[in-house]
């Protein structure tokens, strides 16, 4: 049963709450990562939260992972569209990974609709706004 998990948030992603509320939503980035907090432990699971703006923090972070989490969710936001870099880190973990995207991306800009890290991941949730986090939760921790 999986028991740690990192939850990593990409760029942009620290300015959740002000940044195209319409789109994003309302929930600052504290509140989520508070919510996710709570959420995590009701589901037993140890969690550590972590957001950078810097491709490669993320990978430094993703490969220190590999040995202190059983899995990881990450919304790599813009990064999800041509990161190989992420995609080969994810890759390269060898633990098991969920894709969140709070918008569906797949009914915004054309760029947006593909995705370099999901064949990398053992799933994608995407466009249920902040529960897409919360439903990666709870999928890691029946893995």
């Amino acid at each position: 049963m999986m028991q740690k998990v990192l939850v990593i948030h990409g760029p942009n992603l620290n300015l959740l709450g002000e940044r195209e509320p319409g789109v994003y939503g309302n929930t600052t980035f504290a509140d989520l990562n508070r919510m996710i907090l709570s959420r995590a432990e009701g589901l037993g699971l140890e969690c550590e939260i972590f957001q950078s703006n810097h491709e490669g923090a993320i990978i430094d972070k993703l490969h220190a992972a590999r040995t202190t989490f059983d899995g990881v969710i990450i919304n790599a936001g813009a990064y999800t569209h041509y990161s190989y870099a992420i995609h080969d880190a994810i890759h390269d973990i060898r633990i098991p990974c969920v894709e969140v995207h709070i918008s569906n991306i797949y009914a915004r800009d054309e760029f947006r609709s593909h995705s370099v890290l999901s064949p990398v991941c053992a799933g994608t949730i995407a466009g249920f706004g902040i529960n897409g986090y919360f439903l990666a939760l709870q999928a890691l921790s029946e893995m």
